[in-house]
This record gives C-alpha cells, structure tokens and sequence, in this order.
C-alpha cells in the first residue's frame, strides 16, 4: 500500500533514478576518470594544466533538455578526442566500453578551456516521461523530479569514497531568453572556480569566494511530504 501511494505522488521516480545512475554508471566509471585524464595529460602536457580540472563534469539541467550533441547545444563548445576507454563484461555484455569525451570551452575573451564534460543522462528519462501519457508528468512535476535527483545525486556522490575528487556537479536552469553560449559560460564557470580552489590550495590558503551557482540549498522542492497519494495532473507543456 505504501509502495502504491509513493507511486501515485511520483517521490521515487527521481529518487530511483539518481541511484540508478549512480550504481550503474558513475561508481564504475568516475574512479577511471583521474586515470585517463593523467594518461592524456602526460601525452598533452601544456593542454590539461590544473589538476582540478581532472574530473568528470555533469552537467544537470533543471529544464531536462539534453542534447545529443553538445556543439549544437553551443557553438563556443567542442569536441577534441575521446580518453583512454574502460573494457568491463557488465550484466551478461562482454567487453562493454565506457568513455568519456574530452571538449574545448570557448570563454568571452576567447581562451579556450578544457574538460571532460557530459549531461547526467537519467534527465532523459525525466523528460520522457512528462512527453508520455502514461506517466502524466506535469512540467512542474517534471522540475521538482529533476531537483530531487541532483540533490539526491549529490548527497550520494558526497558519501562514496570510490568517487571522491573524480567529478562536478553542474546544474543549472536556462536562461529565459534565448543565450546562444548560456551553457559555455556556465561551464567556464565551474573551470574558473577549479583552478581558483587549486591556486589556493598551493598557496595554502584555505579561503573561497562566494559561489553564484546553484547548489542544493538553492533548489527550493516544491514536492509533497505527504503520504497521500496526489492527483495526476496533465498540464500542457
């Protein structure tokens, strides 16, 4: 009976999938990251300058809207290589690849940037959803679940040892008017606050300047504690 009602108010979709994810993806491939990233560095050395930088960047956003192809998302991002795959047999799949793809970032003073960089693809799954009639995911609906999922993401990432300094939550809502380079300048961002945090590191200096992006205790939920099952709602999109 509880089972039913959790299903009916929708609070484990986003629950579930952040722990899918994590299970099933990022515990198996972020302790690969530092690797191939150092793999790649000793073979560029003057590319991958801040060790910082040496991790997976996950890119959330709250909208859901995830794109295939990350050039076309924003021109003043692209593709350089891929780095060094990981070969695993995974549940019956003999020699499964993961890997993950190394892009340049374009800034506004037209110095290039780079990283590793990716959405958390259960976003997908989220959008999906509220495009299918059988899940009847409102557009707010939708917005609460992509919350919950990246701060669920980020407390379970937070706790595993195995993903430690391997990875970068980057979450986001888009802006409301059209930005071409809105997502090159989030992510440039993020890199600028890595290489401050490593300067401050080496000079030992423990002080950090206040974030402007978005963390878990921005994202306010708009989702119910209640244990009452809550009315499906169709809402056009």
């Amino acid at each position: 009976e509880m089972s039913e009602m959790s299903e009916r108010s929708k609070q484990n979709v986003a629950h579930g999938l952040a722990w899918s994810y994590y299970i099933g993806y990022l515990k198996i491939v972020l302790p690969w990251v530092k690797k191939s990233m150092e793999e790649f560095s000793r073979a560029n050395p003057n590319v991958l300058v801040c060790r910082k930088t040496w991790k997976l960047h996950i890119l959330v956003p709250l909208s859901c809207n995830v794109y295939d192809d990350l050039e076309k998302a924003d021109s003043n991002i692209q593709y350089v290589t891929d780095l060094t795959e990981t070969t695993l047999a995974r549940a019956g799949t003999k020699k499964r690849v993961y890997k993950h793809s190394l892009y340049t970032v374009r800034d506004e003073e037209n110095q290039l940037w780079h990283c590793a960089v990716e959405y958390a693809t259960p976003l997908q799954s989220l959008y999906a959803m509220s495009q299918d009639e059988c899940a009847a995911f409102s557009r707010e609906e939708r917005l609460d679940q992509a919350k919950l999922f990246y701060r669920t993401l980020e407390e379970i990432l937070k706790s595993s040892k195995e993903c430690a300094d391997a990875y970068r939550l980057i979450a986001y809502e888009e802006a409301e008017e059209a930005d071409p380079h809105f997502l090159s300048r989030e992510i440039v961002w993020h890199l600028r606050q890595e290489h401050h945090e490593e300067i401050a590191v080496l000079e030992g200096s423990c002080q950090h300047s206040p974030s402007t992006a978005l963390d878990s205790a921005e994202l306010n939920l708009q989702i119910s504690v209640s244990d009452l099952p809550q009315p499906l709602r169709t809402d056009g999109f």
